[in-house]
C-alpha cells in the first residue's frame, strides 16, 4: 500500500501494520497472497477499451493477476454461497485497483456469482500443503476449513466441473467496507481519520476498536459494488492501493 507523505509521516511509527503489503521485500517467511475485494469477470470489451492488457478465453477456467506469477495457485470463494475452485494464474496483466483478480465468464458461473456484486476472497496456496490446484478447470474437497478473516468455519462439498450443487449455510447478510489500515494506537488512526477529512470529499470514515491492540480504520457501509466505486478511486488517488474489501 503506497501513501501521499503526510500518511507516511503519520504511518512510519505507529502503524500496526498495512492491510495487504504483499509486494514489499521482506527477510522474513514468505508471505502469501490473499485479497477480499471485487472480480472483473471478462469481456472482450475490455480488452478493446483497455481496461485490461491482456485477452482470456472461456473454454475452461482462466484467471489474470497484475502482479502474482504465472501458474501460481490459488483458490477463489465466493463468500455468499460458499463455493469456491481450485486454479492457477494464466497470465498476468494490468487492470484497475477497485479490483482484484480477473476471472472469466466460466469461473464466474462455477463460482455463481453476482455479476453485480462479485465479491471474492482470493488466497494464494501454499505448495504441498492442503490444497494443490490441479488442472484449472477443477475442483478439490475441503472440509472444516478456518478462514484468515472473522468469519465462522464453511463445510465444503466437492464439485466436479460443471455440477451447481453445494451444501450451502445460512446466506451471508451485510454491506460493504473499505479497509484502509489497522493501527496499534487509537491516536494513530483518528490522525490519519482526520486527514482523510480534510483532504477528501469522504465523509463515512469510521474507527473501531478490535481490541485493545488493533483499531480498524475503514470507509462505509456501502450497499453494493456501485455504492462504494467512487470512494475507492478517490482513496487510490490519495496514493492507497491494494486496499482490502469486506463484507460485514
Amino acid at each position: 500500500m503506497k501513501f501521499n507523505f503526510f500518511i507516511i509521516i503519520i504511518l512510519s511509527v505507529f502503524s500496526f501494520y498495512s492491510c495487504a503489503d504483499y509486494k514489499s521485500n521482506t527477510i522474513q517467511e514468505k508471505k502469501y497472497f490473499s485479497s477480499k475485494g471485487f472480480a472483473l469477470i471478462y469481456e472482450d470489451v475490455f480488452f478493446e477499451q483497455k481496461v485490461v492488457n491482456k485477452k482470456i478465453g472461456n473454454e475452461k477456467v482462466e484467471i489474470m493477476h497484475d502482479f502474482l506469477k504465472l501458474n501460481t495457485q490459488i483458490k477463489i470463494i465466493n463468500p455468499e454461497n460458499q463455493k469456491f475452485l481450485s486454479a492457477k494464474v494464466n497470465k498476468k496483466s494490468k487492470y484497475p485497483n477497485i479490483f482484484n483478480i480477473v476471472i472469466n465468464q466460466k469461473a464466474a458461473n462455477l463460482l455463481d456469482l453476482d455479476i453485480n456484486n462479485p465479491y471474492v476472497e482470493v488466497l494464494e496456496v501454499k505448495k504441498n500443503k492442503t490444497f494443490i490446484a490441479k488442472k484449472s478447470n477443477t475442483f478439490d474437497e475441503e472440509k472444516n476449513v478456518a478462514e484468515k478473516a472473522p468469519v465462522e468455519k464453511i463445510v465444503m462439498n466437492n464439485i466436479a466441473e460443471g455440477e451447481t450443487e453445494v451444501k450451502k449455510k445460512n446466506k451471508i447478510n451485510g454491506k460493504f467496507i473499505i479497509l484502509i489500515n489497522d493501527f496499534y494506537y487509537f491516536d494513530t488512526a483518528e490522525n490519519l481519520q482526520k486527514e482523510l477529512l480534510k483532504k477528501s470529499n469522504i465523509s463515512n470514515i469510521s474507527i473501531k476498536k478490535i481490541n485493545e491492540k488493533k483499531y480498524r480504520l475503514f470507509v462505509g457501509p456501502f450497499a453494493n459494488f456501485n455504492a462504494l466505486k467512487t470512494t475507492y478511486i478517490s482513496l487510490n488517488n490519495l496514493g492507497f492501493e491494494d486496499l482490502d474489501v469486506y463484507k460485514e
